[in-house]
């Protein structure tokens, strides 16, 4: 029970911070956020809970990773579907905490809600196949460098900064593409309170992500030195 507490505290965080940044801050592009201060506010929820909860959870926060981790041999399957509602669980309150603030301005409309989409929906106005191939290659490579730093051969210590980067680096490729998801539960979170066209779209950021991370999980336990 305090792994799933510590679960959907990191993901609550996750969502308020990063899909806060774009709800509330990206609103006054004059001041200079951006794409790029919301790729730096995602990865830096990330790299703030890595060092605040991952002793307690592992600090996945995504159902990608939780799925990647196991498909690599780190993460025990009993855990899993746990995992994976804590996860939604905490993004989904995260997004209506967010939805409360944004809504105490006058004039407010919900609107995209950094929610994540293709086509009409991308920001870049990207096809749906350019969105898929977008999250399973973000993802892929995103759970290449969980899997990597957080190895028992890799250097201790540094594993929540790689990742928190990382992070911000794939948010500054694939925001243009979908918004960047990588992430089911924070995509669930967002969709909810977007309107009636995030919902149709949002299993390809359920079956992109998941896909990349079970190829990301097979691939480093095939190149992975034998000690975990």
């Amino acid at each position: 029970m305090k792994k799933l507490v510590a679960e959907f505290i990191g993901t609550f965080w996750l969502v308020l911070g990063g899909c806060g940044s774009a709800v509330l801050a990206a609103a006054y592009p004059e001041l200079g956020i951006g794409f790029v201060g919301v790729s730096l506010a995602f990865g830096l929820t990330v790299l703030t809970m890595a060092y605040a909860i991952g002793h307690i959870s592992g600090c996945h926060l995504n159902p990608a990773v939780s799925i990647g981790l196991w498909m690599g041999g780190r993460f025990d399957a009993k855990d899993l579907l746990p995992y994976i509602g804590a996860q939604v669980i905490g993004a989904i309150a995260g997004a209506a905490v967010l939805y409360l603030i944004a809504s105490g301005k006058a004039g407010f409309e919900a609107g995209g809600f950094a929610a994540n989409g293709y086509g009409a929906h991308s920001p870049g106005g990207y096809s749906m196949t350019a969105a898929f191939v977008t999250e399973v290659v973000m993802t892929f490579m995103f759970l290449i460098i969980i899997l990597g730093t957080t190895h028992s051969n890799a250097s201790p210590g540094f594993a929540g900064m790689a990742i928190g980067l990382g992070l911000t680096l794939i948010h500054l490729v694939s925001s243009p593409v979908t918004n960047t998801s990588v992430n089911p539960a924070r995509s669930t979170s967002q969709a909810i309170f977007a309107g009636d066209w995030a919902i149709p779209q949002l299993w390809l950021f359920w079956v992109a992500p998941i896909l990349g991370a079970i190829l990301a999980g097979l691939v480093y336990k095939f190149m992975a030195p034998e000690k975990n």
